[in-house]
């Protein structure tokens, strides 16, 4: 059997690249790769730029914010024990918050009311609040001329402070805002605790005596919007001849997104710095939500003094009325209501309010 071996030779091509036998393999593998890594190069540029709006934006977005807050009424008693009418700007509040960051604020307001002297009919205004905060977890520090720990618990729930004063405020228990110092601190969802040193005279005084008033507080939430504010607190009087005040007050109340009610009861010794100058009384209070826009409300008082030392102050007090929201910044709140002195004689009072808010 005869077998032919046929030999090829090389062509040029074959010669010329022989020593060269993945130059182009090479590269087109270099040229994948630059391609991948302008790619990665151009989403790395997109995402840095991406990021550089977001943080650009959020730098842009205005840390504080200003505080307005108008209350205004038309009123008119009924019968010739209460003829008194009219327009009244009853409480404005101008200020400024600014959050720096950190839990870190600082807040300045300004209260522009009306005398209590019935005989001076110019309006006054005072720095109500000056203050320095800082928040860190559960912790809130809080330092200046800061809004007190005593009844700010039970005016937000009451929540119809542009109508009337939450009950301690109204008869004169203690100063929504004092200088001097506070600490808060939530030990969990179902409890918190407060305590607070100012000086004592309000934020309407400069400080007279060396005495100072001390407040603690707690603050239980065993159940969703059912809550209950122990408080108690010590005002020292500073001077020889003169009582300490002391003060107790127990709030109980349940918020649903329907309704709401309250109750609480507040007692007070010495007032005034006065011996055997006791006080006591509660306040009971519901309201019902009718709509986004609209609801009712009712409170009844009932202040008592101890041997009737302040019997021409003393009255029952009820209010019954509805509230509108206008928009998001006014509301409007018609209500009447009844004052029942308890005083020999006294006859009781009837008169119709058209309270108005503004703020923001």
């Amino acid at each position: 059997m005869l077998i032919v071996s046929i030999s090829r030779k090389p062509n040029f091509f074959e010669i010329f690249l022989k020593p060269f036998p993945d130059t182009f393999a090479v590269s087109n593998l270099r040229r994948q790769k630059k391609m991948k890594t302008k790619v990665i190069l151009a989403g790395l540029l997109a995402c840095i730029g991406i990021t550089a709006q977001a943080q650009d934006a959020k730098t842009e977005e205005p840390k504080g914010k200003a505080i307005v807050q108008v209350f205004g009424n038309f009123h008119t008693g009924f019968g010739a024990e209460n003829d008194d009418r009219g327009f009244e700007l009853d409480r404005s509040y101008f200020g400024y918050e600014y959050n720096f960051g950190n839990g870190l604020s600082v807040k300045a307001v300004m209260d522009i009311g009306k005398s209590s002297d019935v005989s001076d009919y110019q309006r006054i205004a005072y720095i109500k609040n000056a203050m320095v905060s800082w928040k860190r977890g559960g912790l809130t520090l809080n330092g200046g001329l800061i809004s007190t720990t005593q009844f700010n618990f039970q005016e937000k729930f009451w929540g119809y402070r542009y109508i009337m004063k939450s009950f301690q405020d109204e008869y004169k228990f203690g100063s929504s805002a004092d200088l001097g110092i506070s600490v808060a601190y939530k030990f969990a969802d179902w409890i918190s605790a407060d305590a607070i040193v100012v000086n004592g005279e309000g934020y309407k005084k400069i400080q007279k005596n060396d005495g100072l008033n001390y407040g603690l507080g707690v603050t239980l939430t065993p159940i969703k919007g059912f809550q209950i504010r122990l408080y108690g607190g010590l005002n020292e009087s500073g001077e020889e001849g003169k009582k300490d005040i002391a003060n107790i007050a127990a709030f109980m109340g349940y918020k649903h997104e329907k309704f709401s009610i309250g109750a609480e009861y507040n007692q007070m010794w010495n007032a005034s710095y006065k011996d055997g100058a006791d006080q006591n009384g509660y306040s009971i209070f519901a309201s019902v939500k009718l709509s986004k826009v609209a609801d009712l409300y009712a409170r009844y008082d009932d202040l008592y003094s101890n041997d009737d030392w302040n019997i021409a102050k003393d009255e029952a007090a009820a209010i019954l009325g509805a509230q509108f929201k206008l928009g998001k910044y006014v509301k409007i709140a018609p209500n009447f209501r009844m004052s029942m002195p308890k005083a020999d004689g006294a006859k009781n009072g009837y008169s119709a309010y058209i309270n108005c808010y503004f703020g923001f």
